[in-house]
């Protein structure tokens, strides 16, 4: 049997958290699944923005060594698609990175183009990517799949240098939705 209608974890977070912090916008759930997860839009249903969720358990708990874990919050795990991101409809791509022992969320916001130029840019071209995003206690946010272990303990200390993998920009950066909203 189908259900008839259902949004996962990813997308309840997203729609609660915008919910509880922006007042002034409403957030709408598509009929269907066309690329685009959640329909934000202001108040007075003037202007739209569109976004794709992606979700992923925290894998600090349960995959990550001892030395690594200090300097962390969350680390999760994507698999992302090529061709979906080149031709997603979603103004914004949102990553929802829920740590396991926290209960403060964070969210990587992002347009779709610039996750596949800094993933082709780091691991080349490719159908499909697995991306591993950690948040660190620092506020710092880094694509760490394929890292050494020794920069892998640079990243968890807080002293990794890598402008390519270094997704901090995007962290809880709601201002470019904000914008797009009030044009």
């Amino acid at each position: 049997m189908k259900p008839l209608f259902t949004i996962h974890a990813g997308e309840f977070i997203v729609a609660s958290y915008i919910e509880q912090q922006f007042r002034d916008y409403l957030v709408w759930v598509p009929s269907r699944d066309s690329g685009v997860d959640l329909l934000l839009t202001d108040h007075e249903c003037k202007t739209a923005v569109s976004t794709q969720v992606k979700f992923s358990r925290d894998f600090l708990a349960t995959h990550m060594s001892d030395a690594l874990r200090p300097g962390l919050k969350a680390c999760g795990w994507f698999t992302l698609k090529q061709q979906k991101i080149a031709q997603s409809t979603a103004k914004f791509w949102i990553f929802v990175l829920y740590p396991f022992h926290q209960k403060e969320v964070d969210f990587l916001i992002a347009p779709p183009s610039a996750i596949l130029n800094l993933l082709t840019s780091v691991h080349g071209q490719r159908s499909a990517y697995q991306s591993y995003i950690w948040v660190t206690k620092d506020k710092r946010c880094w694509e760490t799949r394929g890292l050494s272990r020794e920069d892998q303990l640079l990243v968890s200390k807080g002293s990794y240098q890598n402008p390519a993998r270094d997704l901090s920009t995007y962290l809880n950066n709601w201002s470019p939705i904000h914008a797009a909203l009030k044009a």
